[in-house]
């Protein structure tokens, strides 16, 4: 049996990028102590959730603090770490931007939110992270000793494509770090997880901030993981929490040889090409 063991760090992110990083180590940390060999950090977890908060807290990669403290605490801890998202800045952009770390503090995965969360749920929520995001434009797996893992954000998750194509690619594993709001997560968030885990045979993760009820925008949290039977195996509340999940790798093959979904792909009728 080939297992892994993850952290699920749903930590309560605030207007303060000191405390959020403090806080994300400190739940790292703790993950840490009970043997995980992944955490994983929320989407915008150094920074709140509003378009004018992404141009204060954004950073460049090669002068983040952020990015320094969490290399720093992957090689100190031995763990692997994927960065939940940050504003990243890239001359005059602004991406929404993950990195995954190994246990040496090297950063050996980086993605960019491909699809950007603009929407109008008339009389509920609206947001249009394209007042100040940029999309990034590629397809990311990283590859791990436990396996490969594709990566994506939040809104990313609605897209059958990318999880298809990195599924193709070799992905065992898709995490979403994300932040699904209280409009759409109690409606949404579960099913998009199952479906992609469904869909694709493969584990999904979300991993989200807590309930700020003083923030401006409202974080879901419940944070969680499916499997590829499409069953939910674990899964926060809206409260702050550390969820360790403990992923059987050697079901991805057993569900995919009792339902043959990708290998019955019809092939000679339609398929998903990566663009180059």
């Amino acid at each position: 049996m080939v297992n892994l063991k993850v952290g699920l760090c749903q930590i309560n992110v605030v207007d303060d990028k000191d405390k959020n990083i403090e806080n994300a180590i400190s739940m790292i940390k703790e993950a840490c102590k009970r043997d995980v060999d992944l955490a994983i950090l929320p989407e915008m977890f150094n920074c709140p959730y509003e378009n004018s908060k992404f141009i204060e807290y954004a950073e460049e990669k090669d002068d983040s603090k952020t990015l320094r403290a969490i290399g720093k605490t992957a090689k100190e801890e031995d763990v692997y770490i994927l960065a939940g998202s940050i504003p990243e800045k890239i001359n005059d952009r602004i991406y929404n931007s993950s990195y995954f770390f190994d246990n040496t503090g090297n950063i050996i995965g980086n993605h960019k939110k491909m699809h950007l969360f603009d929407i109008d749920v008339k009389g509920q929520i609206s947001f249009k992270e394209s007042d100040t995001l940029s999309p990034g434009d590629s397809f990311n797996i990283v590859n791990t000793p436990f396996g490969k893992i594709g990566l994506g954000i939040c809104y990313d998750i609605r897209f059958v494509e990318l999880a298809r194509i990195l599924t193709l690619e070799g992905a065992d594993i898709l995490i979403y770090p994300g932040a699904f709001n209280l409009t759409t997560g109690p409606a949404h968030w579960e099913t998009l997880f199952k479906s992609r885990a469904l869909d694709n045979q493969v584990y999904t993760i979300g991993v989200a901030p807590a309930l700020n009820k003083d923030a401006n925008y409202n974080s879901f949290g419940h944070s969680l993981v499916a499997s590829p039977w499409g069953d939910i195996i674990s899964e926060c509340g809206y409260e702050e929490e550390l969820k360790i999940v403990d992923i059987d790798l050697d079901k991805i093959e057993t569900v995919r040889e009792e339902i043959p979904v990708l290998k019955n792909r019809r092939r000679d009728l339609y398929e998903i090409n990566k663009r180059k």
